[in-house]
């Protein structure tokens, strides 16, 4: 049974920084790309955050481009999001994915987590 994990949400003062954790179980993460997603409170999920594919390469959105770096260690199946220069326009619950491909839209990967909540308020 695949399973995806976040951890390390929590609330943070403007400015501040998190650093989320997916944890994997029941795949091999060798063979797949790990994405980014969050949706804030009352709106749709947004496309794609952040991704890294297994060789490394990644992808961001603008609205993060400069501030939140992804990564993965495959030995510890585990990737994560380090979060930086937080804005209260951050606030949601971010969730991890796991797929072979690229893919904007959350319904492109065949693997979800369950979410956690970041909230950036002072």
């Amino acid at each position: 049974q695949v399973q995806l994990v976040e951890s390390g949400g929590g609330v943070v003062q403007p400015g501040g920084s998190l650093t989320l954790s997916c944890a994997v179980s029941g795949l091999n993460l060798d063979d797949y790309a790990i994405a980014w997603f969050r949706q804030a409170p009352g709106k749709e999920r947004e496309a794609v955050l952040s991704f890294i594919n297994k060789f490394g390469s990644t992808v961001y959105a603008d609205s993060v481009k400069g501030r939140f770096t992804i990564s993965r260690d495959n030995a510890k199946k585990t990737g994560y999001l380090q979060m930086n220069r937080l804005t209260p326009g951050d606030t949601a619950v971010y969730y991890c994915a796991a797929g072979e491909y690229f893919g904007r839209s959350w319904d492109d990967y065949e693997f979800w987590g369950q979410g956690t909540q970041v909230t950036v308020s002072s």
